[in-house]
């Protein structure tokens, strides 16, 4: 389970510290994102949890008449978003929590899009109707999510090298990566919150981890600060954690090639489209 108190901290510094490497492990699958929400004409579009920025700057860039605002609830990613944004007259970043957002008057989105960063709602039904009734009629949303944790070999191959009991499977549904990973849950929030035209995409891509001349190290470095096996690594002590950080390191080893090392990942892109 990872939930807004662990943006807002922990995980959220994790992630504004690692923004090259996070947009790395997910460029394939924000370049088909961008395609898609860059497929039609909008006038203003939201970023739902835009995490260090990297969609909402794409946006932003490639339509300077449109307004394009990010929004995020763990400061540290929005003061990176920030960062890499200015100088972008048409991008704001907000700090909120998209649940609770209020589009200005006269400026509600007729875009919304978010590259994995809706699974995380306590109420997931109730986040996406407030969503609804922020944006313009007919809005459209694009966004992604993981698919389940056994359709992700990255997920699979990772827990092989952690001890027994160390990453323990909890509720699948709860506020985390995986709680979208249902198409049919995904469907029934959507349906219930008043979106329309739900569509599907499955999309599989490579997630790199490490690349370089020190690919295995930058790899083993990287899924030591993000994702599940970084949390259960940092429970460890003394010589179990060594031992569980050498077979972490052997599993890297066995997806190293031609200086990139690339697991297996696989997700959703979902779209919709609000009330008219």
């Amino acid at each position: 389970m990872t939930d807004a108190a662990d943006w807002i901290g922990r995980v959220g510094k994790s992630w504004a510290y690692e923004w090259e490497r996070t947009d790395r492990s997910f460029a394939p699958l924000t370049q088909r994102l961008f395609d898609i929400a860059d497929s039609c004409n909008f006038a203003r579009a939201l970023d739902i949890g835009c995490g260090a920025g990297e969609l909402t700057l794409r946006l932003g860039q490639a339509r300077p008449e449109a307004r394009v605002t990010g929004v995020d609830i763990s400061e540290d990613l929005v003061a990176v978003a920030r960062e890499r944004c200015n100088g972008l007259a048409n991008v704001r970043i907000e700090l909120a929590d998209a649940a609770r957002w209020s589009s200005p008057k006269g400026e509600a989105p007729d875009l919304l899009v978010s590259r994995h960063g809706v699974m995380f709602f306590d109420d997931p039904i109730g986040a996406f109707s407030h969503i609804a009734s922020q944006a313009a009629p007919a809005a459209r949303l694009v966004f992604s999510c993981f698919r389940a944790v056994g359709e992700n070999g990255w997920v699979r191959e990772l827990a092989t090298a952690l001890p027994s009991g160390a990453a323990p499977a909890g509720d699948p549904n709860a506020p985390g990566p995986f709680a979208f990973g249902n198409r049919d849950r995904v469907e029934g929030i959507l349906d219930a919150a008043g979106w329309r035209d739900i569509g599907f995409e499955a999309f599989d891509y490579p997630m790199v981890g490490g690349a370089g001349d020190q690919a295995v190290e930058d790899g083993l470095s990287y899924f030591l600060r993000i994702g599940p096996a970084a949390r259960a690594v940092a429970m460890l002590e003394g010589s179990e954690r060594e031992q569980t950080i050498d077979r972490l390191r052997g599993v890297i080893e066995r997806h190293h090639a031609d200086g990139i090392v690339a697991l297996p990942s696989a997700a959703w892109i979902v779209t919709a489209r609000a009330p008219a």
